[in-house]
């Protein structure tokens, strides 16, 4: 072996000393300077021919194969079968795909419209039965069904009419909501607005649950306990607007149509406060912050942006609560004054009467003769017939907030 080592500046280079290789491989360094592309690995490169060559290095032999390139192996995708509901696909590795099976939606989708159709089904049963059992006595009626206020129906001779009827379930059912509606919205302004979170979650149960309490128990409680606390203001308000027909005194303040009216109020208070108060609560988050960004304070965040975006939501649990009031029975029935058979018909909200449910109710055991009985089944398909307008208009009204 000999040094061919050389001294800077005896030939003119820059310095670089070569050194003989002792294996006579060839100058790697050289061979990368030469070529612009090489694709070989650096690696293999720097370890020599032998690891480059696959047929002399030792690390390639076909029993045991130790290159440091990874080896990736490709599989064929799986097939996929022609039917979706039962593709089944393997891999090269022996994975079988669960199938996919439909049946659960279309059982939950048939039980879902199912149920949908027997509703519909169940209201229309009910308005034909109604109309196919109040139509003979409608049509032997003597008197006219809708402007008359007697109510014969013994023997024979049909003379019956619906007029004070509608007047007092219209008039009772207006005074609650009058009074209930302002009293809602605000509770429920209350609970999202200006309560905190701990104390709004009690109050908010405690309202709601006025809805648990039995009508019976609002009807003996504004007998005897609420009737007569009313009695002094209900003569207070007839002695100042008694030259109003809507506010003279007939009967005794105790047991009128103010009363029954409060009452019912206090009933549908909970579902006129639980509706406006979920619609409250959904109003955008970024309109209140705008609004209180700009100085608008609290008044003004609910007058611009809560109020005007709960509007239909409020209106339609105002007319859920009406349709509530219309058909209440037994609180009604017990708190309100009968007036005498041939009284003259007075509009005040201070005088006795009677509803289309505390009617039907009061002269149940009547219902001895199909004419008798067709005559009190007309006036519950009155009922009905009010009662579903009222929810439709208030399903429209909901809808068209909603869009």
């Amino acid at each position: 072996m000999t040094d061919t080592t050389r001294k800077p500046g005896q030939d003119g280079s820059t310095g670089i000393s070569t050194v003989a290789d002792p294996l006579g491989h060839a100058d790697v360094d050289a061979d990368r300077r030469d070529q612009t592309f090489d694709e070989t690995p650096r690696e293999l490169l720097e370890a020599g021919p032998a690891a480059a060559d696959p047929s002399i290095s030792p690390v390639h032999d076909e029993v045991a194969r130790h290159s440091p390139v990874p080896v990736v192996e490709h599989h064929a995708r799986p097939s996929r079968s022609a039917d979706p509901d039962h593709a089944v696909a393997s891999t090269g590795s022996g994975v079988k795909l669960a199938s996919i099976s439909r049946t659960g939606d279309l059982l939950f989708g048939g039980l879902t419209k199912g149920t949908a159709i027997v509703l519909v089904l169940l209201v229309a049963f009910v308005g034909i039965f109604l109309l196919v059992l109040a139509l003979p006595s409608i049509l032997a009626d003597q008197d006219n069904f809708l402007t008359s206020r007697n109510w014969q129906v013994s023997g024979g001779d049909l003379r019956f009419g619906i007029l004070g009827l509608l007047w007092t379930t219209v008039l009772s059912s207006v005074v609650a909501l009058v009074i209930a509606v302002p009293v809602a919205v605000g509770v429920a302004l209350s609970l999202t607005q200006y309560l905190p979170k701990r104390v709004a979650g009690p109050v908010g149960f405690l309202v709601e649950l006025l809805a648990a309490v039995p009508s019976i128990i609002f009807g003996l409680w504004g007998l005897i306990v609420f009737g007569p606390f009313l009695g002094p203001i209900g003569t207070w308000i007839g002695d100042v607007l008694g030259f109003i027909p809507l506010f003279a005194l007939v009967s005794d303040p105790k047991s009128t149509v103010f009363v029954a009216g409060i009452v019912l109020a206090i009933m549908i208070l909970p579902i006129i406060t639980s509706i406006s108060k979920n619609v409250f609560e959904q109003t955008p988050r970024d309109q209140i912050e705008a609004a209180l960004a700009l100085g608008a304070t609290r008044w003004e965040v609910i007058r611009t942006s809560v109020l005007p975006y709960g509007r239909s939501g409020v209106i339609s649990a105002s007319m859920l609560g009406l349709g509530r009031a219309l058909g209440e029975t037994i609180a009604v029935l017990i708190i309100l004054s009968q007036p005498a058979p041939g009284s003259p018909f007075t509009p005040s909200i201070f005088a006795g009467g009677e509803t289309f449910a505390s009617k039907i109710a009061n002269n149940a055991s009547e219902f001895d003769t199909p004419s008798k009985t067709g005559a009190y089944i007309a006036a519950g398909l009155v009922l009905f017939v009010v009662t579903f307008v009222v929810n439709a208009a208030a399903r429209v009204v909901a809808d068209r907030g909603v869009k």
